[in-house]
């Protein structure tokens, strides 16, 4: 009879249960949405994080649907890029893999405002 040794099995990640923003692009939306609050165009925020998507929308008001939303998706990270910018109606108005060139869409909003 033959005995064998233990297998060892590699060590397995746990998978994330859900999608959140970092420190890091929270300071980065926050910042914006500062701005955005202190020039009267945005009111209030929403944060929601689900197993594939974290999205902070935003709102003119508080009982309207969100007039922004910005989506952290991973998986796409290594295609169209994982972070997006979604208007009221659904329509992607930037996407990319860096989160400040994302918001530029937005910020122009900001300078538009002001003048």
């Amino acid at each position: 009879m033959t005995i064998q040794g233990t297998t060892t099995f590699p060590k397995i990640r746990p998978i994330p249960e859900q999608v959140a923003f970092d420190r890091r692009e929270l300071a980065v939306i926050l910042g914006l949405y500062g701005r955005m609050v202190s020039a009267g165009e945005w009111r209030d925020y929403g944060m929601s994080f689900l197993k594939d998507v974290a999205v902070f929308s935003i709102f003119r008001r508080a009982a309207e649907t969100p007039i922004y939303r910005i989506e952290k998706r991973p998986k796409l990270r290594s295609r169209q890029g994982m972070y997006s910018v979604i208007s009221m109606d659904g329509q992607i108005l930037k996407r990319g893999p860096d989160l400040k060139t994302v918001l530029r869409i937005l910020e122009r909003k900001l300078i538009r405002a002001v003048k």
